[in-house]
């Protein structure tokens, strides 16, 4: 590219010259031939006009005199009749330039001179033409060579940008070059870099979320499948098969769930649902591995309440909720059901040690974790909760009090709060 924009320059400036030059050297060849006749017309004009006044005054006409009124580098002759011819001068040979001047009396006058002075003139002009044109060509090939590195640099650098996001680094440069289409193309590579850098951070945010969320629900499967192949007993197959069958429908249920989110974290599919079912699921598929931690959790408050969401989605933030207890609490965790204006709420404590002070405001910013975790899980349950409608609090640090609150559907089956079990 630079070579053909400093090619197309210089063929420009070429013609240019071409055509202006040539131009310029017939005019001023004219030019100069023109004024050096006009000079030795006017000189014979001259002389002619002595001779005339000296023969009217019956002076002396002689070379010397007639010397002093032409230039020393031209010829004179002079004729007057019944006198002898009188020169001036060296008679200049090879091409001249002549003119000749007629008395009143007869006499005439012709002055010559030699054309190598107009063609030393002429060469002398097309020496200043030739460097004037030489000088516009140099001119010419360092800005063509400017523009074509001030064009063809940002080219090459768009052209490693989109090399860079072809190979996965969707880093924006935000450079510009001062040309409006380049900068536009620059401002698209930009945009692109952007939406890429999302859509990979929403992936790899995905695939986190999904391994975190999948983790607890897989391992109780692979538990019950287990307890299935272990026995003999019918009955026991039997109802480890349901209590299966509704952990991979939850299962499930995440899954959409997460990619719901990761497509349009504001879609809902909210219901009416019981509370108490999902509370009471929770504590049920939960409570295997606190029993086997050496802990217990209960469930309190009041019952038969009804909230609108999605039931997954709030299984799952108790469950998030649940797990963040037995990895990094202690002693019994309770969930207890309340009902506050128009809202219920789910409270999860337990009797650990609660959370640091300096991780309170942080506690569901992603990768925030009091000990060796992955810092997903709670952020992950905001996520839920606020895409349900709801919102998930930390009421108190010490004892830990994390609480759910969603919208709720009054009910006529609403029943005193029920005691701890």
């Amino acid at each position: 590219m630079r070579r053909r924009l400093i090619n197309s320059t210089l063929a420009v400036v070429l013609v240019v010259i071409a055509v202006f030059g040539v131009s310029l050297v017939i005019v001023e060849t004219r030019t100069i031939s023109s004024s050096a006749q006009e000079s030795v017309d006017s000189e014979a004009l001259r002389l002619i006009s002595v001779i005339e006044s000296r023969l009217l005054g019956s002076e002396r006409i002689n070379p010397a005199v007639l010397a002093e009124q032409i230039d020393d580098k031209r010829y004179a002759l002079v004729k007057m009749p019944g006198r002898a011819p009188i020169e001036v001068g060296r008679r200049p040979g090879g091409s001249v330039i002549t003119a000749t001047e007629t008395g009143e009396h007869g006499e005439t006058v012709t002055v010559e001179e030699s054309r190598s002075a107009v063609t030393r003139e002429v060469g002398r002009t097309l020496m200043i033409i030739g460097a004037v044109a030489l000088l516009a060509i140099v001119s010419a090939v360092l800005l063509a060579v400017r523009q074509a590195n001030k064009l063809a640099s940002p080219l090459t650098d768009l052209a490693e940008t989109a090399e860079r996001l072809g190979s996965g680094d969707p880093r924006p440069r935000h450079k510009r070059y001062g040309v409006p289409e380049l900068d536009r193309v620059a401002d698209v590579l930009d945009s692109s870099a952007e939406r890429i850098a999302r859509m990979l951070t929403a992936e790899r945010r995905l695939a986190a979320d999904a391994s975190h969320q999948l983790r607890t629900p897989l391992t109780a499967l692979s538990m019950r499948i287990e307890e299935i192949s272990l026995t003999d007993d019918p009955e026991t197959v039997k109802e480890e098969a349901h209590i299966a069958l509704a952990q991979v429908e939850r299962l499930t249920d995440v899954v959409e769930r997460l990619l719901t989110n990761a497509r349009d974290p504001r879609t809902g599919s909210a219901v009416v649902f019981d509370l108490d079912e999902v509370v009471k699921q929770q504590i049920e598929e939960w409570r295997p591995a606190y029993r086997g931690e050496g802990r217990a959790i209960v469930c309190s408050g009041k019952q038969g309440l009804s909230a609108v969401g999605t039931p997954g989605a709030v299984a799952q933030v108790l469950a998030a909720l649940i797990e963040n207890s037995l990895m990094h609490g202690g002693g019994t965790v309770a969930l207890r059901t309340r009902v506050t204006g128009n809202q219920a709420v789910i409270e999860v404590t337990d009797e650990g040690p609660g959370v640091p002070a300096d991780l309170g405001a942080r506690i569901f910013e992603r990768t925030i974790s009091g000990r060796n975790s992955t810092g997903i899980g709670l952020a992950v349950a905001r996520d839920l909760a606020e895409a349900d409608g709801g919102r998930l609090e930390l009421l108190q640090q010490q004892p830990p009090v994390f609480a759910l609150f969603l919208s709720r559907m009054a009910q006529s089956r609403e029943e005193p709060e029920r005691p701890v079990r």
